[in-house]
């Protein structure tokens, strides 16, 4: 398979820069998995096309804001972090600029009496940085940081909350789920009234999320490598989705990889580096909440691989004809 088979033209302007308001006022494109049938909606009518007994399966990961600026100690000159993953309390696996100038034993500055030093190399020039603070690291972020929106959006956020779930309760991603941006209040109330349950996952997205695939047989791509963890409880409401006959329904991609990770290894709680393509057989996942994603990406192989390749650029096309906004900040399909 080459990555050229998952290519479409998007226009630039379909490119979300700012997120819906409000969150689930954002357009719903309904697809049919095994005939392929559109149908457009908004997205605060989502429970319309759920039943009695379904399980919503949600990613409760919180992106934290992991961009800092600073200075190196012995020259002043200016410096950026993005904090990419813990490694302990203190240390944390880091992307650096300018790289070149943070070689190991530099330190670097930051605000609120943070400082880093430069400890080691880790891949892809990222650097093991051990930071040194007073009081919570995650409070002198949240003072200091900004969110680490994805390249394509130019547009400087205005409130931190809106690259965030309504749910998110575990700290530790780069980016967000961002299928699960259009929930709000409303949507959990419909669920209840209608007999749909919810459980929660956790898996921190890492910026690989982003990583173009380069080779052109996407076979060769090496797939970066997040943590995830299923609750006990979540388990147990799987098993008992499955054995009433309802359908597991995964609210973004992360929770589809957790949730076919821990059906392949048997695992609650492990490091999952699935990469999911036209050609996997889906072990748990019925039906799939996501949003529209890049061209060559993973992310489209995944849907593919849930839809099939065909209908999943047909419905993109769809959607391109029919202006609906792409990306992170953009509107939703469910395929069911």
């Amino acid at each position: 398979m080459q990555k050229s088979d998952f290519f479409y033209e998007l226009p630039e302007e379909l490119i979300a820069q700012t997120p819906a308001e409000p969150r689930d006022s954002s357009r719903l494109m309904v697809i049919d998995r095994q005939s392929g049938e559109i149908r457009h909606d908004r997205f605060y009518n989502i429970c319309d096309y759920l039943k009695s007994g379904d399980l919503l399966v949600m990613n409760d990961s919180r992106v934290f804001p992991a961009r800092i600026f600073g200075v190196k100690r012995e020259t002043g000159v200016p410096v950026e972090f993005l904090l990419l993953k813990r490694r302990s309390l203190c240390e944390w696996e880091t992307m650096v600029r300018p790289g070149r100038r943070l070689k190991p034993g530099a330190v670097v500055d930051f605000p609120e009496n943070l400082s880093a030093e430069i400890v080691d190399n880790a891949d892809g020039g990222n650097r093991i940085v051990k930071f040194t603070f007073e009081g919570d690291f995650f409070d002198i972020l949240d003072r200091i940081g900004q969110m680490p929106l994805p390249p394509y959006i130019t547009e400087k956020l205005t409130d931190n909350d809106r690259y965030n779930t309504i749910y998110c309760r575990e700290t530790g991603s780069a980016a967000a789920p961002t299928a699960g941006l259009h929930f709000t209040g409303r949507e959990f109330e419909k669920a209840r009234e209608k007999g749909i349950d919810t459980a929660y996952v956790t898996l921190h997205v890492g910026l690989g999320t982003f990583r173009p695939v380069k080779e052109d047989n996407i076979l060769d791509h090496k797939m970066h490598t997040e943590h995830y963890s299923i609750p006990p409880e979540t388990a147990e409401k799987i098993k008992a989705c499955k054995a009433r006959g309802g359908r597991v329904i995964a609210v973004g991609t992360t929770s589809c990889r957790t949730l076919e990770s821990a059906a392949q290894t048997g695992k609650l709680c492990d490091d999952t580096s699935i990469f999911i393509y036209p050609g996997y057989e889906f072990k748990c996942i019925d039906g799939l909440i996501t949003n529209f994603h890049l061209p060559e990406s993973t992310l489209i192989m995944l849907v593919s691989a849930f839809l099939g390749r065909e209908k999943t650029l047909a419905a993109y096309n769809t959607a391109i004809r029919e202006r609906y906004r792409f990306f992170s900040f953009g509107d939703c399909n469910l395929i069911i």
